[in-house]
């Protein structure tokens, strides 16, 4: 049986602070090099305080994929990143996800069978061969799979550039989804004009797109985007550069276009707590990402001015905020209950192809 926070032992539910921790590190200390706790940087910092390793989801992706001695995997994060752990670890390894309930609203932006069917429009206008499908890490291992199964790859944040080099060197166009923000600004980087870029509009009947926009276009992108991070705007950056004029904003490039344009960098949320670590004392930076994030980084950084660049918008991704104390006692103390991810052999095959090519090419 599975748990979701609400219906765990009441053992769990009243037990405090104190003991949650104790019985974590009991249990962290038991099992020695047989578990292995992945952690994204949008953890609350409680969480992120038990981490054996913690990073983007890249890096995550990357970890799993090298785990030799740990039988057990678990997850601090949301569950297409737990499916990536399953599909690059041994098959040796079981991958759990600490709260089962832990989704990623963008990933579903994409449903399987929308994303086949516009696939098959774009082929019908293009003919074979002439389009590759490059997913984001946010989405289902069935278009993971998807993507694997027809020459295309998956990629982060970290490393979107390098994916969109991987596929125009196969002079191909690209089909990119399920965000539309990291799209554009990735094909902006890279140089491809707006008169080049396509919106499939999921709304829409064939996304909205004639024969000619899909025969003129470079890069077609899904509508999707990342409720989180459509909360940053201009007026917030106007707000924040009157008030303080030595400030430096980063932002991470979900974010829409005109955001992205206005702040000093842009990156994933590795780049941003790199930013932050190099930015010298005494800095002001507001951060245009998840609060968990930015509140972690100004408790390490006390010697710098750390803010949301929305100020006083609770900016949260709520999936991420689901995991706490309570799931991960309750996973590590019940392997037999808690939430075994399994991606099943079929989609896992061609799904594992497209991952390890975004681990290939790299940053």
């Amino acid at each position: 049986m599975n748990y979701i926070v609400a219906n765990l032992p009441d053992e769990y539910r009243i037990a405090d602070e104190v003991e949650l921790r104790r019985r974590i590190k009991v249990k962290k200390a038991e099992l020695g090099d047989k578990l292995v706790i992945l952690t994204h940087h949008y953890q609350r910092l409680e969480i992120v305080e038990f981490n054996d390793f913690l990073g983007d989801s890249y890096a995550l992706a990357k970890s799993a994929s090298q785990q030799k001695d740990a039988e057990h995997i678990v997850f601090c994060g949301v569950r297409f990143m737990a499916e990536a752990a399953d599909i690059l670890s041994d098959d040796d390894k079981k991958v759990y996800l600490a709260n089962p309930t832990a989704g990623c609203p963008m990933a579903d932006m994409a449903p399987t069978g929308l994303v086949y069917q516009s696939w098959d429009f774009i082929e019908s206008v293009l003919g074979p061969d002439k389009v590759l499908p490059l997913s984001y890490m946010n989405s289902s291992a069935e278009l993971k799979a998807f993507c694997g199964k027809n020459g295309g790859l998956i990629c982060t944040s970290s490393n979107a550039d390098a994916a969109f080099d991987y596929c125009f060197k196969q002079n191909r166009k690209l089909f990119f989804f399920p965000d539309q923000h990291l799209g554009r600004n990735t094909a902006k980087k890279k140089g491809i004009p707006k008169d080049k870029i396509a919106l499939y509009d999921i709304n829409k009947e064939n996304g909205g797109l004639t024969a000619a926009d899909i025969e003129r276009a470079d890069v077609i992108l899904w509508s999707g985007y990342c409720h989180v991070h459509v909360n940053f705007n201009t007026e917030q950056i106007a707000a924040q550069r009157k008030e303080f004029a030595d400030l430096k904003i980063v932002v991470h490039p979900e974010c829409a276009e005109e955001v992205v344009d206005l702040a000093d960098s842009v990156g994933s949320t590795s780049h941003i707590v790199n930013f932050v670590e190099q930015a010298p004392i005494g800095s002001t930076i507001a951060i245009g990402t998840e609060l968990n994030l930015i509140h972690r980084l100004s408790v390490n950084h006390p010697d710098k001015k750390i803010m949301s660049l929305a100020g006083n918008m609770c900016v949260v991704c709520s999936n991420m905020f689901r995991t706490s104390l309570q799931d991960l006692c309750f996973t590590l103390e019940n392997f037999d209950k808690a939430e075994l991810v399994r991606v099943p052999e079929d989609i896992s095959e061609n799904a594992k192809i497209a991952l390890e090519r975004m681990l290939e090419v790299g940053r």
